[in-house]
């Protein structure tokens, strides 16, 4: 949807193209609601992309239905706003038909979690090398303010006017239960944390999925003050690096241990415990991934934020290129013309 100002920049001349963040701004005007979290994630990416070293031309973003979904108009690089859901489905197809291309998918809770479940679920297991970014603000606000996929429990919306008595998806347990290779979790109001994970997840060869938290000051205003605003912050996050303890709070005065494999919180000031103690995450183990996600709604833990898993495996569009090179290079490469006359064929008049 963005439009491309420089096309007639060479192939050849791209290695001297320097690009900086209001270059992959389009001049579309940007229409989300005044003080929306999409303003952040947006220009978070824009700032990103630069570092990429990549064409624009070689850059595509497709998106669903909803508030994240126009976000291809404002990006200055290839888009498609596609249908409700299928976002995954035709940016599986671009990729495996362009495999040179970068390929976005952003999508929300409602869009990618809902209608288009299935869909995410096996782009996923497939490991095609997509990039996905969910906005998740726990509502539909696109339609005003029905609950979502995400939604808590007992949420009072317009479609649940006495409560919500669905249990919400955890979309990070979810992802890693479809085999995503590369799994994150980012904040709208933590600029520096969503750059790093966006280009941890540009930079990574397969599926990755970043589930972001975006505020929606409309209809679902504060549903992650507790995890993003500064004067709670610190208490109710534990960031997760690799290589580093599972260090929190205010004071870095707390920590994260096991207990067999069910996580707890100890105190470091209070001289039983010490850093030594503490659960040391690792990216690349699978099972500790689960143990992070499944602390997400556990109201005695803190929220885990960051990558909970990065393992490279084969990629299926990496596998579907080498079964092409491979017929190829045994039977030599085919005709249109002649796929289409051959076998039984008939003229209808």
């Amino acid at each position: 949807m963005g439009k491309l100002v420089d096309d007639a920049v060479t192939h050849a001349d791209h290695a001297q193209v320097k690009y900086a963040a209001k270059d992959f701004a389009s001049d579309q005007e940007v229409r989300w609601c005044p003080g929306c979290g999409d303003y952040s994630i947006l220009a978070q990416m824009q700032r990103i992309m630069p570092e990429m070293n990549i064409p624009r031309e070689k850059v595509a973003f497709v998106s669903g239905i909803g508030c994240s979904s126009r976000f291809p108009y404002y990006m200055n690089a290839y888009g498609f706003h596609s249908i409700h859901g299928r976002a995954t489905a035709i940016a599986s197809g671009l990729k495996l038909a362009r495999p040179d291309l970068m390929v976005w998918v952003i999508t929300g809770d409602g869009d990618g979690l809902s209608i288009g479940g299935n869909h995410m679920i096996h782009l996923m297991r497939r490991n095609i090398d997509v990039n996905v970014v969910m906005f998740n603000n726990q509502i539909y606000g696109l339609t005003k303010g029905q609950y979502s996929p995400t939604s808590e429990f007992g949420k009072v919306t317009k479609s649940s006017p006495i409560g919500s008595i669905d249990y919400p998806f955890n979309p990070a347990a979810l992802a890693l239960g479809s085999s995503c290779s590369f799994v994150a979790r980012t904040l709208d109001r933590d600029p520096k944390h969503l750059q790093y994970v966006l280009k941890r997840a540009a930079e990574f060869k397969g599926t990755s999925y970043v589930e972001v938290y975006q505020n929606c000051n409309v209809f679902n205003d504060g549903a992650f003050f507790q995890f993003t605003e500064k004067d709670s912050k610190d208490d109710n996050v534990v960031f997760l690096e690799h290589g580093k303890p599972l260090v929190f709070g205010k004071n870095k005065d707390k920590g994260i241990k096991l207990d067999g494999f069910s996580p707890v919180v100890v105190s470091l000031s209070d001289g039983m415990h010490s850093v030594n103690d503490l659960l040391i995450h690792n990216e690349k183990d699978s099972t500790l991934a689960f143990i992070m996600a499944n602390m997400t709604y556990n109201a005695a833990l803190p929220r885990p934020v960051g990558i909970f898993q990065a393992i490279e495996r084969p990629t299926y569009d990496g596998e579907m290129s080498k079964q092409i090179d491979a017929t190829v290079s045994k039977r030599g490469r085919g005709s249109l013309d002649k796929l289409f006359a051959s076998g039984d064929t008939w003229m209808i008049q």
